[in-house]
Order: structure tokens, then C-alpha cells, then sequence
């Protein structure tokens, strides 16, 4: 499992979205996370996969932002943001098995050709009935 520097990554406090009465005018407690990739300290392998995602949160620069404001606190509203960038960051670090391409065996050849010749009886037998002339 890969760390994350708490250096390289920036939270700004924003105001937080949504209800939350007279207080919500006046604490910042949401936060935007902003973290980069391409100047990180990840391997490259998985900044590469982590760039080539494809998710939303990241930027066409490279940058992950992060937005948390789940809680009232900001503290926590951080630890969110950071689990969830983690998150982001262990998934890329997982490397997919290969896939090893395996061809049908003659016998599941010989069911998919028994069953087609049933459906095609079935199917023959359907056609208009002609009288003895």
C-alpha cells in the first residue's frame, strides 16, 4: 500500500453546500483537496495508471481535487478528503491480472453444434404445411 506525503497534498477551506442554518454563511468547514500527480512522489507506473482512469475528480492538468463536506468539522472534512484520495490512489497501485485468452473445448464445440441443429429442426418445423397433391 502506497503512503501519500501530506506535503505534496494542498487543502484550501471553502463553505459548505446545502442547509446548515446561520451557521453555514459564516465557517468555512468544507474542503478542497488538491493533489498532483505528475509531480508526486508515486511510482510512475501508477501515476500512469492514475492519469489514465478517466475519473472526473481529475483535472486535465493532472490534478486531483477532492471536495468534503460531509461533517461540520474541518478536521474531519480533511480526514475524508485524505481517506478518499488514499482510496483513489490504492486502486490505481493494484495491477489487473493479465487475462490468458483459452479456446472451447471440442466437447462445449460439439453442445453449441447440438444445439443449434435441435433450434433448427424446431425451427424447420414451422414452416407451412403443404397438402399431399
Amino acid at each position: 500500500m502506497l503512503r501519500i506525503d501530506p506535503s505534496e497534498v494542498e487543502f484550501t477551506a471553502i463553505r459548505a453546500q446545502g442547509a446548515g442554518g446561520q451557521n453555514v454563511n459564516k465557517v468555512s468547514n468544507a474542503v478542497h483537496l488538491r493533489f498532483d500527480v505528475a509531480a508526486s512522489s508515486l511510482p510512475e507506473a501508477v501515476k500512469a495508471r492514475l492519469l489514465a482512469h478517466g475519473d472526473q475528480r481529475i483535472t486535465e492538468q493532472g490534478v486531483i481535487v477532492i471536495k468534503a463536506q460531509t461533517s461540520r468539522s474541518l478536521e474531519q472534512n480533511k480526514a475524508d478528503a485524505l481517506a478518499r484520495l488514499q482510496a483513489l490512489v490504492n486502486a490505481a497501485a493494484h495491477v489487473p491480472k493479465a487475462r490468458k485468452p483459452t479456446r472451447p473445448t471440442l466437447a462445449s464445440k460439439q453442445r453449441r453444434l447440438a444445439g443449434k441443429a435441435s433450434r433448427a429442426q424446431i425451427k424447420q418445423g414451422r414452416g407451412r404445411v403443404r397438402g399431399s397433391e
